[in-house]
C-alpha cells in the first residue's frame, strides 16, 4: 500500500508540475515547447468537433511587440485571448498564431496553438508544420497559407471559419519602389530594424481563397475598411469587420469579444459593440458583407460617371472630406498624403442628389453595421491631421475609397498608379 500511495503522489505532482508548466503565462519563450505527453494530462476533450474554428493570427514581429519601443501590445492582447477563452465551450475552437519578438528583443520560433480555458494547449512550431525556413515571416504568402491550412485542416469546423487578422495595415496601399510591398503583417524578421516585409491584399485574397470559405474576416489593424481592399476578398468571407481608420496599438478587448467570435448570427454585432464602447466611442467601425461588393462595385461605377461629368476632367477638391489616414508623417499638414476618404462623402459632394442616394442604397445593403467616431486613437496629434474636416451622421458612411489627385505631386502620381494593381479601379472605370 505505501508503494501504491508513492506512486500515486508521484502521478498527483507530475499532474500539478503540468499544470503549472501550462498556466496562464504569455510572456515566456515556453509557450510553443509543450510536447503532446505533456498535454495528454489536460481536461479538455479533443473528441469533441468544434462548431467555429477560430485562429487569430498575429503578425506582430515588428514595434507591436519589441523592447525597443517599449510596446508589448502582442503579449497583452495574448492574455486578453487567454482570459476571454475560459468562457467559451469546449466545441468552439480558438487558435492563435504567434509571431513576435521576446523580452530583450529575443528570437522566437513562431508557433501555432489552441486556446483552451486561459491555457495555452496543443502548441506546434513553424517547423512541426513543415515549415523549413529559419525566418518564417507572418506575411510571407507560403508561410500564411501553410499555417492556416494546418490550422483548419487539424481543427476542422462542423459549421464555419474566422479569421482574426492582428498586426498593423496600410489599407489596400501597394508601393513598389521601396523595399517593402505594403498593405497587411509588417515583418521585421529577426533583427530589430526599419524595413519589413508585408503581403499586399491581391496576394492575400489568392492565398484565402485556396482555404476554408470563412464566416468573417476581423481586421485588428489600420486602414482595412476600404472599398478596394474589400472588393479584393469578395469571394472568401461572408464579412469582414473592422474600422476604416487608424485604431489603437492596443486593438480590440480580447477578454471581452473572445465570446462572440464564436456566436452564431450575431457576432458581428457583438464584436462591434464591444470594441467601440472599450475605447470609449473613440474608433470608427463598420461590418460589411461581401456578397453585396460586386453591387456597390457596379454601383460606384454608375455614379462615377456623373462624377466625372460634374467635374469635367479636372481632379476633385477634397478640402473638407471625411479622411481616415495621414501616411508619410511631417511635421504639418499636407492633403495629398490622405489616402482614404469616406467614399460616401466624397460622392455626395460631386454627385447629383438622385444618382447619390441611388448608389448609397446599394451601400447601406452591403455597410450592415457602423459606428461612428468624432475622433479616434492615433498617434498622431488629431489637431494636427485630422482637424479639416467635420465628422457627423449624415457624412460617415463607414467605408472609404481612394480618390486620384492632381499627379503634380510625387506622391499623388504614386498612388494614382498604384491603384491600377486593384480590381476595383477596373471594376468602377467601365
Amino acid at each position: 500500500m505505501e508503494k501504491i500511495g508513492n506512486l500515486v503522489k508521484l502521478v498527483l505532482m507530475g499532474i500539478l508540475t503540468t499544470a503549472t508548466t501550462l498556466g496562464f503565462n504569455a510572456c515566456t519563450s515556453d509557450d510553443n515547447q509543450y510536447s503532446q505527453e505533456t498535454l495528454t494530462t489536460k481536461s479538455y476533450d479533443r473528441t469533441v468537433a468544434p462548431q467555429r474554428t477560430v485562429l487569430i493570427y498575429m503578425a506582430g514581429k515588428s514595434d507591436l511587440s519589441t523592447d525597443t519601443d517599449k510596446r508589448h501590445y502582442l503579449n497583452e492582447d495574448l492574455e486578453e485571448i487567454k482570459q476571454g477563452s475560459r468562457l467559451i465551450g469546449d466545441d468552439d475552437c480558438l487558435l492563435v498564431f504567434v509571431r513576435r519578438y521576446q523580452v530583450g528583443n529575443a528570437a522566437e520560433t513562431p508557433w501555432l496553438a489552441r486556446i483552451w480555458n486561459g491555457e495555452v494547449v496543443d502548441s506546434v512550431s513553424v517547423a512541426d508544420m513543415g515549415i523549413e525556413n529559419t525566418d518564417a515571416r507572418a506575411c510571407d504568402p507560403e508561410v500564411m497559407e501553410q499555417v492556416m491550412s494546418y490550422a483548419f485542416n487539424h481543427y476542422p469546423a462542423k459549421r464555419d471559419y474566422g479569421l482574426v487578422l492582428w498586426s498593423h495595415s496600410t489599407g489596400w496601399m501597394i508601393e513598389d519602389e521601396m523595399p517593402v510591398t505594403r498593405a497587411f503583417g509588417l515583418d521585421k524578421g529577426n533583427t530589430v530594424g526599419t524595413t519589413g516585409k508585408w503581403i499586399n491584399i491581391p496576394t492575400m485574397s489568392k492565398v484565402l481563397s485556396r482555404l476554408p470559405h470563412l464566416r468573417f474576416i476581423m481586421a485588428d489593424c489600420c486602414n482595412f475598411m476600404c472599398l478596394e481592399s474589400l472588393y479584393e476578398l469578395r469571394g472568401v468571407a461572408d464579412y469582414v469587420i473592422g474600422s476604416p481608420a487608424e485604431i489603437p496599438g492596443r486593438g480590440a478587448p480580447y477578454d471581452k469579444i473572445v465570446t462572440s467570435l464564436f456566436e452564431h448570427e450575431t457576432f458581428y454585432t457583438s464584436i462591434v459593440d464591444k470594441y467601440q464602447a472599450s475605447v470609449k466611442g473613440k474608433l470608427p467601425l463598420s461590418v460589411v458583407k461581401m456578397s453585396e461588393m460586386e453591387n456597390v462595385a457596379q454601383a460606384t461605377a454608375r455614379v462615377m460617371q456623373s462624377v466625372n461629368r460634374n467635374l469635367s476632367g479636372n481632379y476633385p477638391d477634397m478640402t473638407g472630406v471625411i479622411h481616415y489616414g495621414h501616411y508619410y508623417k511631417y511635421p504639418k499638414f499636407l492633403a495629398e498624403n490622405n489616402l482614404f476618404y469616406d467614399a460616401g462623402d466624397f460622392i455626395s459632394r460631386y454627385a447629383p442628389a438622385s444618382d447619390y442616394q441611388q448608389w448609397k442604397q446599394a451601400l447601406d445593403k452591403a455597410v450592415v453595421k457602423k459606428h461612428i467616431a468624432y475622433a479616434w486613437n492615433t498617434q498622431e496629434s488629431w489637431d494636427v491631421f485630422y482637424a479639416d474636416f467635420k465628422m457627423t451622421e449624415e457624412k460617415f458612411h463607414g467605408v472609404s475609397m481612394f480618390v486620384p489627385q492632381n499627379p503634380s505631386t510625387v506622391r499623388c502620381a504614386q498612388y494614382n498608379e498604384d491603384i491600377k494593381q486593384m480590381q476595383w479601379y477596373y471594376a468602377i472605370n467601365k
